[in-house]
């Protein structure tokens, strides 16, 4: 007998499943037909988001970004695009979203280079008899190969990398240049930096976004780095939407960015940064920030500035050649337009130039702005040394040799070299190994106190914490020295975990005391996870039944069998909110005192010196209470 319910059921579901198909083939009809109607109406909007050279704050150029049209569901690009490869429409599309925001961008008379997004099936579908118009519209009047970028997307895995390779390459030959867009996002794009050898390299924003708390990113991004010196090409990182991100960035040496923090995409963008944007690319920002894996009071660029003479744009250059004529020692010289400095014109490059047949006769009453050979490197006096370094691993080559030029608030005050800056870095390094612990290669206490000091005379605001590990002779006398110095490393290993790498400071007095300078606002959170991490990271170190017991019995000195609990960690911690005129010695003394209260304090604690080093009466905080 058959079962009508289940048969009812059955016939039901059919209809159901038939109807959703239904739905669905009319809806893909209809979005087809509304993606035809913004192919043939071009009703595409171009956007242009700036990309921003993180030390000048100059626009280097715009990515174009596509939107379709805003009361349809092809608004956004992701869908745009997703109907066009359903639908096998994607080369078409593409090439009128180029040929669009070409127009606009001369339409606009934005400077800079053109970014354009292009899959890698776009790229490889070109013809035998190459010309600019086989990848761009006709229309590309205003707009020189050389100012144009093909920005590489990699919406699935690409396998022709021969066929890709000879296309990027004969596109180079006409003068276009490439770049890799989200690299770390896509399918294989480590396999296409390698192949393609692209001019630019875009680090994905997941990887930018919250770099400046995120230990793993900031290797990752300082690996893309080291690539990218080695095969010549200049990352660009995406998404920079926070100061601190922004910092996080010009610490590792990229040279551009891009994100809402520096620009937004838009119809009509700007030519320059906000003036309240561009302050945040101040070389005095940069040169204030403390790093950890050093100290200041190492020195800034006047330290190894030499004073050379300066002359306008206009100059002639018989009268420069004149100049080095009567001053033999001179090999540079720096070239300013309207009192801002320019570039440097080298004595041995020039006279090479003006040797040549007729070169003397045709340059010598013209203006010696164009034996500037390269954008020079432009630094404020008060850039730190390592900081200076930091911009070498990023810029060309060429500043090591051809020097680069230091300013006061942006007025040309002489030059550097790269020689001179190597042999100062080596000397740093010198000393900061001289002083550093040997067990854990902390600075000592020389480079702590030089780096207090000069947080003292910059007048900011930082946090000095002292600290001490509670019973570590018990310990040591019991579990032997190597575990005792096992115990030292782990402490070390925790303090660096907690601490923003970027602004804040460790370093080891010796034994089991620690200093912690802390420029980080939130401090106080810092110290409480290394107190609530403490025992975790000890544990394995003990005996089971020791810590089963939370301590051990020895004999003291005496013969008298004493209980002695595990490890903890003691926190004293001093504020220093201003200008104050004390020593790095005597903020050092306030701190000891701070870690003698700590120490009174059962198990791992913290205590906190409220007064301002005025001698306001002390105010105890108790374990886990800020």
């Amino acid at each position: 007998m058959v079962d009508t319910t289940q048969m009812m059921a059955t016939l039901i579901q059919c209809r159901v499943a038939g109807s959703s198909d239904e739905m669905q083939h009319n809806e893909s009809v209809q979005m087809l037909a509304s993606f035809r109607k913004v192919l043939q109406d071009q009703t595409l909007t171009p956007l242009y988001q700036p990309i921003v050279d993180l030390h000048s704050g100059k626009f280097i150029g715009y990515e174009g970004l596509i939107r379709g049209p805003s009361d349809s569901p092809l608004h956004a690009p992701t869908r745009l695009f997703s109907v066009a490869r359903s639908h096998g429409h994607t080369i078409e599309l593409e090439r009128l979203c180029r040929k669009i925001h070409i127009d606009k961008f001369v339409s606009l008379g934005l400077a800079g280079k053109l970014f354009l997004n292009m899959s890698p099936d776009a790229l490889m579908m070109h013809s035998d008899d190459m010309s600019v118009s086989s990848l761009l519209p006709p229309q590309i009047v205003g707009v020189a190969p050389d100012g144009i970028v093909i920005e590489l997307t990699e919406s699935e895995a690409t396998s022709d990398y021969s066929s890709l390779r000879q296309a990027a390459s004969d596109y180079r030959g006409l003068g276009l240049q490439i770049a890799i867009d989200d690299l770390g996002e896509g399918f294989s794009s480590l396999r296409l930096w390698s192949e393609l050898r692209p001019e630019y390299v875009k680090v994905d924003k997941y990887f930018v976004q919250g770099i400046d708390n995120d230990a793993v990113k900031r290797q990752f991004v300082r690996s893309i780095c080291e690539i990218a010196q080695q095969s010549k090409s200049t990352v660009i990182a995406e998404g920079i939407e926070t100061e601190a991100e922004l910092d996080a960035v010009r610490s590792l040496g990229i040279q551009y960015g891009q994100g809402y923090l520096l620009g937004r995409p838009s119809l009509t963008p700007g030519a320059a940064l906000p003036s309240e944007t561009q302050r945040l690319l101040t070389p005095e920002r940069s040169a204030k920030r403390p790093f950890a894996e050093s100290y200041k009071g190492m020195g800034t660029a006047r330290k190894i500035l030499r004073t050379v003479p300066a002359v306008a744009d206009y100059t002639l250059t018989n009268d420069v050649y004149d100049i080095f004529k009567r001053q033999p020692e001179l090999q540079v010289l720096a070239v300013l337009r309207e009192g801002t400095p320019v570039g440097l014109i080298h004595k041995l490059r020039m006279l090479d130039r003006l040797a040549r047949p007729y070169h003397r006769e045709l340059y010598g009453n013209k203006p010696c702005d164009q034996f500037i050979e390269n954008l020079p490197l432009i630094v404020d006096h008060k850039t730190s040394l390592q900081d200076l370094g930091h911009l070498f691993t990023e810029a060309n080559p060429h500043h090591l040799s051809d020097g680069f030029i230091i300013t006061e608030q942006g007025r040309f005050i002489g030059v550097g070299t790269g020689f001179d800056l190597i042999r100062e870095i080596t000397q740093m390094q010198i000393h900061a190994a001289r002083y550093a612990n040997p067990l854990t290669q902390l600075p000592g206490n020389v480079p702590i106190n030089e780096h207090i000091e000069a947080l003292l005379l910059s007048e900011e605001p930082f946090a000095v914490c002292y600290c001490d590990l509670d019973h570590f002779k018990p310990f040591n006398d019991l579990y032997s020295y190597r575990k005792g110095d096992e115990a030292i490393q782990i402490t070390a290993s925790l303090l660096r975990q907690y601490i923003d790498s970027s602004i804040d400071f460790v370093g080891h007095i010796g034994g089991d005391d620690f200093i912690v300078v802390f420029k980080s606002e939130n401090w106080r959170e810092r110290c409480q996870k290394i107190l609530d991490q403490f025992n975790a990271s000890m544990a394995h170190l003990y005996k089971s039944d020791h810590l089963a017991e939370g301590g051990y019995i020895t004999e003291n000195r005496q013969g008298v069998e004493v209980f002695h609990s595990l490890i903890s960690i003691s926190l004293g911690v001093v504020e220093v909110n201003m200008a104050l005129p004390y020593s790095s010695h005597q903020i050092a003394e306030f701190a000891a005192l701070a870690k003698t209260e700590a120490k009174k304090i059962p198990g791992n604690s913290l205590f906190v010196e409220r007064r301002s080093l005025l001698g306001v009466p002390l105010a105890q905080t108790r374990p886990g209470l800020q």
